[in-house]
């Protein structure tokens, strides 16, 4: 899996030569998050090309960390599962998260800032429980943005998975998010706070008003914002 060895029988060193290759990190991250196909997967590290995608995942499959199987409902299709080893690294994927948020500085990582993967990772926290028992749509508009990048849509059904699109779906709008993808982002990370971007200006909400009232609760936030206490 890597270029070269420690040469060292420490289990530290020896785990360090399959997981600490670029990238590889990050992938685990969208595989415990629950992604499994090979599209998802690359919609959750954006920046990766498919060719060294694929190559981490033959890696991962070669250490026994992912198993590739045929999908059960789509022909064709494989999916990526974690074997036991594999789910035994969620506590330290989940604990390179926790560290980072609580001891990096947030400026740095606002310079890093990525509205694909914003919007995919809003996608799977959303939490629909407080949202009404039908069809919403919420529209996301960066108007800072390529007008490619700018307009982004929610689509959450009862009982089924959230969708995102990145195309006008053809739905009534229920919810208008605009905002710049600074704040965004920061708000899903805990370092801001829906109120307070509204407060300032900075996050227009205009549509249902039980959606725009709700917003931080059904937002979901990243997982790792509980290591941040939430801006009032």
């Amino acid at each position: 899996m890597t270029q070269g060895s420690y040469k060292q029988f420490c289990p530290v060193a020896m785990a360090a030569e399959i997981l600490c290759t670029r990238w590889t990190v990050v992938l685990l991250r969208e595989l415990v998050s629950g992604s499994t196909r090979f599209n998802d997967l690359r919609r959750g590290v954006p920046r990766m090309s498919p060719a060294l995608l694929s190559q981490r995942l033959k890696d991962l499959e070669a250490a026994d960390i992912v198993r590739r199987t045929p999908s059960a409902t789509d022909s064709g299709v494989f999916e990526y599962q974690l074997t036991a080893a594999g789910l035994a690294l969620r506590p330290l994927v989940e604990a390179f998260g926790m560290w980072g948020q609580r001891w990096v500085d947030a400026e740095p990582s606002l310079q890093n800032l990525d509205v694909s993967l914003l919007m995919w990772d809003m996608r799977r926290g959303l939490d629909p429980t407080p949202m009404p028992k039908r069809r919403s749509v919420i529209q996301f508009q960066y108007p800072e943005l390529s007008p490619k990048q700018r307009s982004w849509w929610l689509l959450v059904e009862p009982d089924t998975e959230v969708d995102l699109c990145s195309v006008e779906p053809g739905f009534d709008i229920d919810l208008y998010v605009s905002t710049d993808l600074r704040t965004m982002t920061a708000i899903w990370m805990g370092w801001d706070s829906v109120r307070r971007a509204v407060g300032a200006r900075r996050l227009m909400l205009t549509g249902d008003r039980q959606l725009a009232a709700n917003m931080q609760t059904w937002l979901g936030l990243s997982p790792f914002a509980k290591q941040h206490k939430l801006a009032s």
